[in-house]
């Protein structure tokens, strides 16, 4: 907080702000017409060119601030990244679902669809979003917890058709994933 350099009135007007209206006011009487001086007529025999007749006049008038400035203070904290953020589940092994399950209800109470980006996981609330990671190929999906499952033993996640063909799994029909759960 600044104390004391507060000042009032006339005396408001800042030292740059004064030489800012002396310059205005001298570039003002510098332009009156060359023909008054001897460089627009080194010659007296020339014409002689009349002086500009017009005025102008220009009023400055100093603006006082109506608030206190302050300075923004910089925060403490760090600004959140713009990027989810993401937190590493497990590593295990992934299959998909066999084509006789699309459009059956799945236990989130919604008809499955091959085609969409969705999982089953025994323990993840439905809704959740998580990354899924072959780590063979580098090839990563991002999936919704639909469903519940696999009922497969040693199987941690289940992935719809379209999903594994991205992963690269449909050859094998199974392979092993990293997941990540993305934080909204």
């Amino acid at each position: 907080m600044r104390t004391g350099n507060r000042t009032e009135g006339q005396k408001a007007r800042s030292f740059a702000s004064r030489s800012m209206q002396a310059i205005v006011a001298a570039g003002l009487l510098g332009l009156a017409p060359l023909a008054a001086s001897s460089a627009a007529a080194p010659d007296a025999t020339t014409a002689r060119i009349e002086p500009a007749t017009s005025t102008a006049v220009i009023e400055l008038v100093p603006l006082q601030p109506t608030a206190e400035v302050t300075v923004p203070t910089v925060a403490d904290e760090a600004p959140a990244s713009s990027a989810p953020q993401e937190t590493v589940i497990g590593r295990g092994s992934a299959s998909y679902y066999a084509a006789k399950f699309n459009g059956r209800r799945t236990a989130s109470g919604e008809r499955f669809d091959n085609a969409a980006m969705t999982a089953a996981h025994r323990t993840l609330p439905f809704g959740s979003i998580v990354r899924v990671t072959n780590p063979a190929n580098g090839q990563s999906v991002i999936v919704r917890i639909n469903d519940r499952g696999p009922f497969s033993a040693g199987r941690m996640i289940d992935v719809s058709r379209a999903a594994a063909e991205e992963l690269g799994l449909v050859a094998r029909g199974h392979g092993t994933v990293e997941l990540a759960l993305i934080a909204d």
